[in-house]
């Protein structure tokens, strides 16, 4: 056995810290909470947003403008060349898309984009539609419906 093989098991396992188990152990009395306040007490829940007396971060900055990230409506979007997947003649709607895996959810608003080619005659159902999307279901020879 040599020197190398037994430094490298010593330092491996690091002992872990026993809090408030007798003087002896370094970290005993006062468990590392120091004396007194608010902080050595039990059930403590300290919030970092209080600055002593100084005006907080979040008071001093502006709130100025308005977002429209609350209101703003999202849509899934599906491409043409997405719609192909599905058999000649067929009605693609919200319910179809989303057994596919093409959306989320049946709560989902979808937007066709007209990105690759389509092959078959469709009847999609969806909320919205760009031009070259709507120009290219038509002109396989099927519909477009909006929602």
């Amino acid at each position: 056995m040599s020197i190398s093989n037994i430094t490298s098991i010593a330092g491996k396992y690091k002992k872990r810290k026993r809090i408030a188990r007798g003087c002896g152990s370094g970290h005993g009395k006062t468990a590392g909470r120091g004396h007194k306040g608010q902080a050595s007490r039990a059930g403590v829940a300290l919030h970092s947003v209080g600055e002593g007396g100084q005006m907080p971060l979040f008071r001093r900055l502006p709130k100025r403008g308005f977002s429209n990230y609350n209101f703003a409506i999202r849509y899934q979007i599906v491409n043409v060349s997405q719609l192909d997947r599905f058999s000649d003649g067929s009605n693609v709607g919200v319910r179809e898309l989303s057994e596919a895996g093409l959306i989320d959810s049946m709560k989902s608003k979808v937007k066709i984009l007209g990105d690759g080619e389509l092959t078959k005659k469709l009847k999609v159902f969806a909320n919205k539609f760009s031009k070259t999307a709507e120009q290219k279901i038509v002109a396989s020879g099927g519909a477009v419906n909006i929602v």
